[in-house]
């Protein structure tokens, strides 16, 4: 039989080695743990960098659009606005998506393609000229086709002039056939057009835009987006007009 004392003494040698194991293991973990955030923290900064050139570069090319219109001012700006506190009153996750913001900011690239006396015309225009302007939509979405970053962004430029009741252009979609972020930019992108003055006529109060909207809605527009603008305050769509007029 050994020395109790000695296995004492060597129990405790050995649980000092473990206890140094162990904390040599938690400093590893934490220095791992400080390691990940730091990584964590850098990979965000760089997609936030990211996201921040991709809203740069999608708002030089609707500010390039919009510079050729001094009637429509930051036209992109309020209806993009628009649309994002239509999507919030909608209930849809949409507004929290950059991809929705791209696409109502880009909706109406196509029209670098239109010229100036069709896209300047005070005068309604003729079949062959109305055919032209409808165009932009498809011109849009064909500039846009291969930036793989603007992925559903896509969407909303080709399909913003589809209606509900599928007499839209160009692809004649009905109903929910047509993309969410599309039904809603739709209504946004009338209610600026209602509201603000142009070369051949002055615009319209919130109250006559609201009223067309609605008799329009379950025809041009999905009822159902149409009822969100209806929930939103005058205060809070003035505010937009101010902010980006």
């Amino acid at each position: 039989m050994g020395d109790p004392t000695t296995e004492l003494e060597q129990l405790r040698t050995e649980l000092r080695r473990r206890e140094a194991e162990v904390a040599e293991q938690e400093r590893q973990l934490q220095r791992y743990a400080a390691d990940l955030r730091e990584t964590f923290k850098q990979e965000r900064e760089r997609a936030q960098q990211l996201r921040d050139s991709y809203v740069a570069t999608v708002r030089a090319l609707a500010n390039a659009v919009e510079a050729r219109d001094a009637y429509t001012g930051r036209h992109a700006e309020r209806v993009a606005s628009y649309a994002l506190m239509i999507a919030r009153a909608h209930g849809t996750t949409m507004a929290d998506d950059p991809q929705a913001e791209f696409g109502f900011l880009l909706h109406d690239i196509g029209k670098v393609a239109v010229p100036d006396a069709i896209l300047f015309k005070p005068e309604p225009l003729n079949e062959a000229e109305r055919s032209l302007m409808e165009r932009h939509a498809l011109v849009g979405w064909e500039i846009l086709r291969d930036v793989d970053w603007l992925a559903e962004a896509k969407a909303v430029v080709r399909h913003h002039h589809e209606r509900w009741d599928g007499d839209g252009y160009p692809d004649r979609l009905a109903g929910e056939e047509i993309p969410l972020a599309a039904r809603i930019f739709a209504v946004a992108d009338t209610l600026d057009a209602l509201t603000t003055d142009r070369p051949y006529r002055p615009g319209r109060s919130l109250a006559v835009a609201r009223e067309i909207i609605a008799a329009h809605a379950g025809t041009q527009f999905d009822p159902a987006v149409a009822e969100a603008l209806g929930r939103l305050d005058d205060d809070a769509l003035d505010a937009v007009r101010e902010e980006h007029t």
